[in-house]
Formats: structure tokens, sequence, C-alpha cells
């Protein structure tokens, strides 16, 4: 009997040490703090990538180019003609700081002396107008052609005038550059491929002839 109680009370012993066992080793342990290379990682490092930092990438703003009317014959600005360089002036093109190009168109109609003038007047026109919106005028060159540049004919197969034809060539072309460079840096992909093919190019192949003595 006594030997028997012995061994229950050393049974019940072993019970309540592992159940103290449990107790301590049931908490949640405290997870790692993350670090601030934890989670996922681009290919490129903070600000690489193309366009990165902003919304639109360098080689993505084409230069702005649109044509100003002067129908009537006049070098002064229509409303129509405020409007649009208004539009000009307010581009990302103008804010990107590049140079301006104001080529001046003429008809047919008088000597060419008078219609290259013609043509330097309406330019001049429009670069007064950039001007005195804040654009500096270094940026701006003018340009005059005279009649040199038709896009429509001067004159009707009978030789008679194209009235019609004649107000759509008195105009003044507006190139804005952009001011960006245009160089595209390779892809990681472009630039793995290009590294492979160089590997496969045997080591003679690269090699020219030596000239004959």
């Amino acid at each position: 009997m006594i030997h028997t109680a012995i061994q229950g009370r050393n049974w019940l012993a072993g019970v309540a040490a592992c159940a103290m066992l449990g107790a301590c080793s049931s908490g949640d342990a405290p997870e790692p703090e993350a670090t601030p290379t934890d989670g996922p990682r681009s290919i490129f490092q903070d600000g690489e990538g193309e366009g990165a930092g902003n919304g639109i990438a360098p080689e993505s703003l084409r230069p702005l180019e649109t044509t100003i009317s002067f129908a009537d014959g006049t070098p002064d600005l229509t409303e129509a003609a405020r409007a649009e360089l208004a539009t000009v002036v307010d581009s990302p093109q103008t804010s990107a700081g590049g140079a301006i190009v104001l080529r001046g168109h003429s008809d047919s109609e008088g000597s060419d002396e008078a219609n290259i003038e013609a043509s330097r007047l309406k330019a001049e026109a429009v670069r007064d107008f950039l001007v005195e919106n804040r654009i500096a005028e270094e940026r701006i060159e003018v340009i005059a052609f005279g009649e040199q540049n038709p896009i429509a004919p001067n004159a009707l197969p009978d030789g008679s005038p194209n009235e019609e034809g004649r107000a759509t060539n008195r105009r003044v072309e507006v190139t804005v550059e952009t001011g960006r460079t245009t160089e595209r840096r390779p892809s990681l992909i472009e630039t793995i491929t290009e590294s492979d093919a160089a590997d496969a190019v045997p080591a003679g192949a690269a090699q020219t002839a030596s000239p004959e003595q």
C-alpha cells in the first residue's frame, strides 16, 4: 500500500510538472520587428527607373506644333489666335524651357521682298504675344519664309487668284521644343539580351585580319 501511494504521488507530480511547462510555452512568442529591407523590392534603387519622380517620362513629351492663321492678310492677332497662343503658353512643352521657333508664311501676291516682310511681321506678332506673357525672348526664333512654302494653291487652274488658298497660306507655324533629352536608357531586359548576344559571338569572329605587310 505504501509503495502504491508513493507511485501515485510521483505520477501526480509528473502531471503537474507537465502542466506547468505547457502553461509557460503556450504564450505567443513576440514576432520579429520588420526591418527596412523586408518586403518586396524593386529592381531599381530609390529614384531610379524611367519617369521616376514625375508623371511623364522625358522622352514621351513631344514637341508642340500648332498653326496660327492670319487669313485676313494683316499681322493682327484675332481672338481665336490669342486663345490658341494662350494654350501654348500654358502647355507643358513651354514649361519645359526649350526653344520656340516661329515660321512666318505669306501668300504669293506681291514681290518676294514684300512677302518676306509680311511673313516676318506675322511671326513677330506671335513673338510679341509670347513675350508679353512672360516667355523669355531669347528662347524665340523668328524665320520668315515669304511665299516659299504654300500649303494650298495660290491660284486656280485658270490662273485666277485662289482667295481661299491664299488665306490658308497666310500663317505662322509654331514649334515648341521640349528642352528635354530624347535619349532612352536601355531596360534591364535589353541589357541582359545584349550581354548574352555578345557572349555568344565566337572569340575569333571579333578579330579583324591584320593588313598585309
